[in-house]
């Protein structure tokens, strides 16, 4: 299938306790705004059934759940092909069923290094796991080898890659990827660029589906521009203004003060405002070219740009 007819785009946020609502359940106002979620309690705890069965209740029946398998298997058991992992794979699998959730996630961390021991039984593993139907996603933290790339397409298992920063090891019908950018953690928000190149990977992969999940601290704002995008080919805007009328809204959010230039491009660089109607840059192209001073509070930061901007 040609990138210009992908049949589905899902599209959302790790989790949906950030999104803000005010008069309804959470999930619920969240569903009315995107067709899915990834959910980030299952690699923490494991819902109960009842607890399962009351989210998908309260979402739409043409909304989709993926479901971050919990850290037992990938962190404490490491994919070994002992009964406690296979018990802690059945488990998730059993709340992925009752979400009807196609996808379990996979996680696995820096320390999980891909020699012949750990890959040879990462695959005695999954050749006896009974997955019901679910199909793997697999997010790998360490370096990727080729013994992992040929696991992965042996199992028909979805690469997982932030594609802000990677592209997958293996062409895939499916795109899976979680979106935290470039920042440092999670501190990032996408410019109107970055979100156009996410996209052309995205189709240039050729998939089936492709699931879009956005992780950083602006996730809901980065996932509704996203999806903007996608409906009518336009973004809407981060701010009601343009210029440094933008920066200064931005800056008032939570600049602290005083501070040197340099804390400034640090702690607020990472934000987006909106240069025109039609262009939206980082932050940082417009504190960079502040003189080297300390500010003492946003307006004699917004002088100092109005001389050099």
């Amino acid at each position: 299938m040609r990138g210009q007819r992908l049949t589905e785009y899902l599209i959302g946020t790790g989790g949906w306790s950030y999104f803000q609502a005010r008069t309804k359940p959470v999930l619920k106002a969240y569903s009315e705004h995107f067709n899915f979620t990834e959910v980030n309690y299952t690699f923490y705890k494991y819902p109960s059934i009842r607890m399962a069965e009351r989210w998908r209740r309260t979402v739409p029946h043409d909304f989709t759940f993926t479901v971050r398998c919990h850290q037992d298997l990938t962190h404490r058991y490491k994919l070994k092909p002992v009964d406690e992992a296979f018990a802690a794979a059945s488990r998730i699998i059993g709340i992925c069923r009752v979400l009807e959730a196609p996808f379990l996630h996979l996680l696995t961390p820096a320390s999980y290094v891909f020699d012949d021991a750990n890959t040879g039984q990462a695959r005695d593993f999954f050749s006896s796991l009974n997955l019901k139907g679910v199909r793997l996603a697999w997010e790998a933290r360490a370096p990727v080898t080729v013994e992992l790339g040929n696991l992965m397409r042996d199992f028909n298992i979805v690469h997982s890659v932030d594609l802000s920063k990677d592209e997958p090891v293996w062409k895939s019908d499916v795109v899976y990827t979680r979106l935290f950018g470039k920042g440092e953690h999670n501190i990032y928000q996408f410019t109107d660029e970055e979100l156009v190149d996410i996209d052309r990977k995205v189709l240039k992969a050729e998939a089936r589906v492709a699931i879009v999940a956005y992780h950083g601290i602006r996730m809901n704002t980065d996932a509704l521009r996203f999806k903007a995008y996608k409906d009518s080919g336009k973004f809407i805007p981060i701010t009601a203004f343009t210029g440094i009328d933008s920066a200064k809204t931005v800056l008032q959010e939570d600049a602290r003060f005083p501070s040197t230039k340099a804390e400034l491009v640090k702690r607020q660089g990472w934000k987006v405002i909106d240069l025109t109607v039609d262009k939206r840059v980082h932050m940082s192209e417009l504190l960079s070219k502040l003189p080297e001073r300390v500010y003492s509070n946003v307006e004699e930061v917004i002088e100092e740009l109005g001389a050099v901007v």
